[in-house]
């Protein structure tokens, strides 16, 4: 009789083990498969234009060849008043879309450039599939195609203003571009593996096994040829500014950091103040960018 008992005992073990090595197996292949919706937080809505930051500005559509179902990006161009001094195409977050953007658009836009914002597909009034890392990088190359060839913009008067992902898709395109003006990196991260370790909390996950978003910003800034400027919040809640440290340590030349004490990730220019312009003047000046 003991010996049936103990049957029993270690066939439920078995079964309870089991289904839990099945959850979990399940669990991981959920992250897998659906990271993305982890990472992107798009909004459709436009809460507001650059009418609202008395912005001239041109809507701006531009298809994505070879996509069925009219998928397009768009975006606002934003000719500079009176003499330009180059043009930035800016690159915004994870989160929202070009209408949460016109603040700091307008204050680089207010320094004498034109400004380039566009929406990713998925972001907005961009029409396409659920964003991921690899369309994002398609989304940077036809901004920046449109810009060089479409509006004629020589490489070397187009500068990145890359904000938190922004900032690993500037990192893309300028380890592609070694011939642009250069790069402003503000808020942004190491790599997406990076920030898992950071967060701390993902130690009994198989990480490298699930994580299929990577953003590689450390690697590729060893070979990165254009001047860049690294601007992080010492306060930053969302990404700690030890990673723009290690970025600008990585770089190999030509490269700048300014820390702003006490802003958090989406406030660093308003909390900057006057300083934070200046910070921007002396890389322009520093970086020979008109």
């Amino acid at each position: 009789m003991t010996k049936n008992v103990n049957w029993f005992a270690a066939l439920k073990s078995l079964w309870v083990g089991g289904f839990i090595v099945g959850m979990y197996a399940l669990f991981c292949l959920l992250l897998r498969s659906y990271q993305t919706r982890l990472m992107y937080f798009p909004s459709p809505e436009l809460a507001q234009t650059p009418v609202e930051f008395n912005l001239p500005y041109e809507e701006v559509t531009i298809p994505v060849r070879g996509k069925a179902g009219g998928e397009r990006l768009h975006g606002w161009w934003m000719p500079a008043r009176g003499k330009e001094r180059g043009t930035i195409l800016y690159l915004h977050g994870n989160g929202s879309n070009i209408s949460g953007n016109l603040g700091q658009a307008q204050r680089l836009h207010e320094l004498g450039f034109s400004v380039f914002l566009f929406d990713y597909r998925g972001y907005g009034k961009s029409v396409g599939g659920f964003p991921s890392e690899k369309q994002l990088y398609q989304d940077a190359d036809l901004a920046w195609t449109y810009l060089t060839q479409q509006r004629r913009i020589p490489p070397q008067r187009i500068t990145l203003f890359g904000h938190s992902l922004g900032g690993a898709i500037a990192i893309y395109l300028g380890s592609k571009h070694p011939d642009m003006a250069g790069m402003i990196i503000q808020s942004s991260f190491t790599s997406m593996r990076g920030m898992v370790d950071a967060n701390g909390n993902y130690w009994m996950l198989p990480i490298d096994w699930l994580l299929t978003e990577r953003y590689p910003s450390i690697e590729r800034v060893r070979s990165l040829q254009v001047p860049v400027l690294y601007i992080h919040g010492t306060s930053d809640s969302v990404i700690p500014h030890s990673m723009s440290e290690a970025l600008y340590a990585a770089t190999p030349k030509d490269k700048f950091l300014a820390l702003v004490p006490n802003a958090d990730h989406d406030d660093v220019a308003t909390i900057g103040g006057d300083r934070y312009d200046q910070i921007l003047e002396k890389f322009f000046k520093t970086a020979s960018i008109p």
